[in-house]
């Protein structure tokens, strides 16, 4: 929920994330479908408060989250729900994209959120009193990382290596992708695979492949050395 990246190649969409917690924090459950508000969504589940980072549900539309909008914040640690439990709401919601524009936040921890339903990409960072929408391009390539864990020249170098990445391989794969965000890139504080002395470390990659007839969810629980690959396909999907 720390690190986000989107890529579009030959109509196909990966989208990557680092999850990174506290190690007193429990890892999460491996992925699996339950059905939510009458709509079938794959996702892992987060033990402690019941939500989830990422989640892909069968009409193909991926929906990510990240900690923070666009600044460090101070968490009060009282908030009206988790904001795991608010991306289920939306994923599993008859029209996400129409239900994060009317949904009310208040008492909502700040957060970032990416959707992707094949057709629309959108970002909503919500800081805590307002909610901040921004339709991307789907055809570009696209990263995020967390507020909350990298100040701006660090999110800057990341989105430096992210360039160099996309720029040094005329041909990138999902597995290509998933290298990427497993890589510390020498710097254990704020490369993609962190292990601070803080506590702070990622627990899991997780990727969401959309093609044409199929998706797939990707899982690597690093803490474990599981991997999980789950087909997934989407009644509704739109390249």
């Amino acid at each position: 929920m720390c690190t986000v990246s989107f890529i579009s190649r030959n109509n196909s969409y990966f989208i990557t994330s680092n999850r990174d917690e506290h190690i007193s924090r429990p890892n999460a459950f491996e992925p699996k479908e339950e059905i939510i508000n009458s709509v079938k969504v794959l996702f892992p589940k987060d033990p402690k408060a019941g939500g989830t980072w990422f989640a892909l549900n069968e009409y193909g539309m991926v929906t990510v989250l990240l900690n923070g909008a666009f600044e460090r914040h101070e968490s009060t640690g009282n908030y009206a729900k988790s904001r795991g439990v608010v991306l289920l709401e939306v994923i599993s919601a008859p029209n996400p994209m129409l239900f994060i524009e009317e949904m009310v936040l208040n008492n909502i921890e700040p957060f970032t959120l990416v959707l992707f339903d094949g057709t629309k990409l959108v970002e909503l960072r919500w800081d805590g009193k307002q909610k901040h929408m921004k339709p991307l391009n789907k055809n570009e390539d696209h990263i995020w990382s967390s507020a909350t864990l990298y100040d701006e020249v660090v999110i800057e170098q990341r989105s430096s290596l992210f360039t160099d990445f996309i720029g040094n391989n005329n041909t990138i794969t999902a597995s290509d992708v998933v290298d990427f965000h497993s890589n510390n890139h020498e710097d254990d504080e704020n490369g993609f695979i962190i292990n601070r002395d803080t506590g702070l470390r990622t627990f899991s990659v997780t990727q969401a492949v959309l093609g044409m007839e199929e998706s797939v969810l990707k899982h690597f629980d690093l803490l474990n050395n599981k991997k999980h690959i789950i087909p997934f396909s989407p009644n509704q999907l739109t390249l």
